[in-house]
């Protein structure tokens, strides 16, 4: 095997290549021995750095969570318009695939990573900017989840899912901004 690791970042050299099988296959077939082959590196790097398949998976969630708060914060700071943070979310899901796949599959992570809670929480936030406060029940208590940012959440996250399945007709899957607008004309939350 010719070594290609020489730049002295194992972690991001894995992730990277990870993120590349992870788009070639998707995350449930991931290999931590391909993943070690596309970095250059002896098939037992990615076990030693990440522990195990979950481990990396759990890594690059965790990275897919952290860009993803960024796209949503650039849209709601350039805007300032929630539609808009729906639409950054539909056109990460598009351009990400491979970290949108892996971050909404709980079953491959260890849930329980302090990175991947902290970057969760970072994009849950950056998602519900804007979906205006939870209102009190008839007696006063507070929902355990805000009704609009959840119902949001379902539409742009539905939309997404069906889009990147090949589902919507052409003219939909050439315009899913332009779509996913129309459709929020339609939507009420709240």
């Amino acid at each position: 095997m010719t070594d290609r690791y020489h730049h002295g970042d194992l972690r991001r050299a894995l992730i990277d290549a990870a993120v590349e099988a992870i788009a070639e296959s998707g995350p449930s077939a991931l290999s931590l021995r391909a993943v070690a082959k596309g970095a250059g590196v002896s098939h037992a790097a990615p076990a030693h750095h990440f522990g195990d398949k979950a481990g990396l998976l759990t890594a690059v969630a965790a990275e897919g969570y952290d860009r993803f708060a960024d796209a949503l914060d650039r849209a709601w700071e350039a805007t300032g318009d929630f539609i808009e943070v729906g639409i950054a979310y539909v056109r990460f899901a598009i351009d990400n695939k491979a970290y949108f796949e892996t971050m909404f599959r709980p079953e491959l992570l260890h849930e329980d990573d302090p990175d991947l809670a902290r970057a969760e929480a970072r994009s849950r936030a950056a998602l519900i900017r804007g979906s205006g406060e939870p209102k009190p029940g008839p007696g006063g208590e507070m929902p355990e989840f805000n009704a609009n940012a959840l119902g949001a959440w379902s539409l742009v996250h539905g939309f997404a899912g069906l889009l990147m399945a090949g589902n919507f007709p052409p003219s939909v899957a050439a315009d899913p901004e332009g779509a996913l607008r129309e459709i929020a004309k339609h939507v009420r939350f709240g």
